[in-house]
């Protein structure tokens, strides 16, 4: 009688009671300990099957094994002695493939717009209930958390993004990680480094010159890292400086293993590897999702002699240590129904704190209910949901896209309905806004026009320019020339042009706002809710004010190899903007509230390398309201930097006529510039400018610290 191998997973194991035992299962231990104890139990062949996935080769018909969720990734565990499968998922606004385990996740506002909030509380709340839900589902990797900069603003992933400033980035993405990992899910930062456009991301080389790569795009790495200790990196399918990502020393050892002491293992985007042991050897330690590298070839070259069987070893236990760091060893998910309702109420908080109020000319904003007798609600399928981002960061839409066709998925989150039910007593209409003539003919008969415009933005590919798509642009100039109360929301995955807005009375920006964002535009529209978002990324006026006007790669979805020379360094967003001395549309850290703000009291002091800075805001106005209180810093001259950087904020909620003092502390390495050379950050001597304010072009007091020579 032949007997029949039956491979269960660490998961089945236990249900059936079976529960692994062992040294390294003595939670008293450090991770390392437990790691090292683990690993002196696995054969080659089990250390092997943990560094590369588990789903099949390119090309073959292998299925995916029993025991994977069907989610983004699998890599199985080993039973015997307790090691998990990882069952991945992405989750960068939300739960994406969720494979097995069903359809429902909570569709979150999409990462830019959780930047826009600015509130590092809510930012951990975000990220908080994507691990949650992943653990609900049954995964126990989150591949979220995009740290890249917004450098090129046609970038389709932009929306994925949190912000064109790596300190914003740093900080808002660091706690939304720690949020993840508390929940026992271990959390993931992407794209390891400099993957700031679509176009050709398979082909193109990203050079810059190290100082600005430090100081820029891996600073936002670096902070948000050592902010959550996150327990996976993955490297990008991009090169740096003519070397792919997932083979680079100088990212993947000398500065990330090295100068940053991390911990944790690198991973592969899906497919970004393209070698064994150059990888290997540049510190790779994963490959993502299936193993035609790090597999069989791996095996031949340890055999060889080709890799040394320590860089094995190392990589293991980075894997293993992280499992037992972050708790997933013990404590397995345990699988639950979504919580609907508390999903829903983190994504309207987040959705009604980063929309940014841009316009609003003669207090034409908030619309007072029962006082308007008829609106007219124009474009964007307002009569059934509101835009998300498409690619690996898509959340399917909870009970069905109710659009069908064209790519784009919409949310089932109505703005009309919920205008209706705000704008009590008054006769709301609806145009699709396909024909602008029809569009302003309603806008003439009514007293109010609200035009909701979109830009589908997808993992994959650039958008073609920052225009609106599909003659919507057209449609809002015709609404307003018929209406002069009109007022447009956006749903756009980054910055876009406006050459109607002088036109309008109002403009409120609300990215991808998910699966509440109908209510919460609303609520912002009628004054429920006082908006208090502010811009986590410059709005250019044109594609000519640009470091780079013709964005590369547009040739073909798959050119041929071609550099990004990013030759404007340090100058990255609002930087740029100011070195150059361009007038933005709307600046970086700008946003309106429905009331006003006053600045004052100003004091500035450094002790040694730390700088503290202390001043007051009052709610000027006569309703409750939340200032962004932002400070800026001008480096000495002999820095050679842009004008002045971001190196600290706060959100104040402040009622009608309350004042508060604001106390910060800025980190010495938000005041260091990276010093080639020495390898090293170093905060020179001399004269330090200090701006607060509101934006980073509305700084109402200035002020000097002098910092001396160390």
């Amino acid at each position: 009688m032949t007997k029949r191998l039956v491979v269960l997973g660490t998961a089945a194991m236990l249900a059936m009671g079976a529960a692994p035992s062992g040294p390294w299962m003595d939670k008293s231990l450090p991770p390392d300990r437990r790691a090292d104890l683990v690993m002196e139990q696995m054969t080659l062949d089990e250390k092997l099957g943990l560094v590369h996935g588990g789903s099949a080769y390119a090309g073959q018909a292998t299925p995916q094994p029993t025991q994977s969720l069907g989610g983004a990734g699998f890599v199985p565990g080993i039973p015997r002695l307790g090691i998990p499968d990882f069952q991945m998922t992405d989750g960068r606004s939300g739960v994406a493939n969720t494979g097995k385990r069903g359809r429902y996740a909570t569709a979150l506002p999409s990462s830019l717009a959780a930047g826009a909030t600015w509130d590092v509380k809510l930012a951990y709340e975000y990220g908080a209930l994507i691990g949650k839900e992943a653990r609900d589902l049954g995964f126990n990797v989150s591949l979220g958390g995009t740290a890249n900069l917004i450098r090129e603003p046609r970038n389709g992933r932009n929306f994925e993004c949190w912000s064109e400033d790596p300190i914003l980035i740093g900080k808002m993405l660091g706690r939304a990680l720690k949020g993840t990992q508390d929940q026992f899910v271990i959390g993931n930062i992407n794209r390891y480094a400099v993957n700031d456009q679509e176009n050709g991301r398979m082909v193109y080389s990203a050079n810059m010159d190290k100082r600005a790569l430090r100081e820029t795009d891996l600073l936002a790495f670096e902070i948000a890292i050592k902010e959550s200790d996150v327990g996976t990196v993955m490297c990008a399918y991009s090169k740096l400086n003519g070397v792919y990502a997932c083979e680079s020393p100088y990212l993947l050892t000398d500065v990330l293993k090295k100068a940053w002491g991390y911990k944790g293992w690198v991973m592969s985007d899906w497919g970004a590897a393209h070698s064994t042991v150059p990888s290997v050897l540049a510190g790779f330690d994963q490959e993502m999702p299936t193993g035609r590298y790090l597999g069989d070839a791996f095996k031949a070259a340890l055999e060889k002699g080709d890799a040394p069987t320590a860089r094995l070893d190392d990589m293991v236990h980075r894997i293993l240590r992280t499992e037992f760091a972050v708790g997933v060893f013990d404590n397995p998910p345990s699988v639950h129904p979504v919580n609907p309702f508390t999903g829903a109420e983190v994504a309207q908080q987040v959705a009604e704190q980063s929309a940014v109020l841009l316009k609003n000319a003669n207090g034409q904003l908030p619309l007072r209910a029962g006082a308007v007798k008829s609106i007219a609600v124009i474009g964007s399928h307002a009569d059934v949901g509101v835009m998300s981002g498409g690619g690996s960061d898509q959340v399917d839409a909870a009970g069905g896209n109710p659009v069908a066709g064209g790519g784009a998925v919409w949310q089932p989150s109505a703005p009309l309905q919920a205008i209706r039910e705000k704008a009590a007593g008054a006769k709301v209409s609806y145009d699709a806004g396909t024909d602008p003539a029809s569009a302003a003919k309603l806008a003439a008969a009514t007293e109010v026009a609200i035009v909701f415009v979109n830009q589908h933005t997808s993992e994959g590919r650039d958008v073609a320019s920052l225009a609106l798509p599909d003659n919507q642009d057209e449609l809002v100039s015709r609404v307003a020339a018929a209406n002069a109360h009109t007022i447009v929301v956006l749903e756009t995955g980054g910055p876009v042009t406006m050459p109607w807005i002088d036109k309008v009375s109002g403009a409120l920006e609300v990215w991808y706002p998910g699966i509440r964002g109908g209510e919460a535009a609303a609520h912002i529209l009628f004054g429920s809710v006082n908006p208090s978002g502010k811009l986590p990324v410059t709005f250019p006026k044109s594609e000519e004010d640009l470091p780079h006007p013709v964005l590369e790669g547009l040739a073909g979805r798959t050119p041929a190899p071609f550099d990004v020379n990013y030759t404007e360094g340090l100058k990255t967003g609002y930087k740029w903007f100011d070195a150059e001395n361009k007038a933005p549309l709307f600046p970086f850290g700008f946003g309106l509230s429905y009331t006003t703000f006053a600045y004052s009291q100003l004091k500035a002091a450094a002790s040694g390398q730390n700088v503290t800075v202390t001043f007051t805001v009052k709610n000027t106005g006569r309703a409750a309201g939340a200032e962004v209180a932002q400070v800026y810093v001008g480096l000495p001259a002999n820095a050679g930097e842009p004008p002045r950087r971001l190196v600290a904020w706060e959100k104040v909620p402040l009622a009608a006529g309350e004042s508060k003092v604001v106390k910060v502390e800025v980190d010495p390495l938000y005041l260091s510039v990276f010093n080639v050379e020495r390898d090293g950050w170093e905060v020179l001597a001399g004269e330090y400018r200090v701006y607060v304010g509101g934006s980073s072009r509305s700084t109402a007091l200035a002020g000097t610290v002098r910092m001396a020579e160390r």
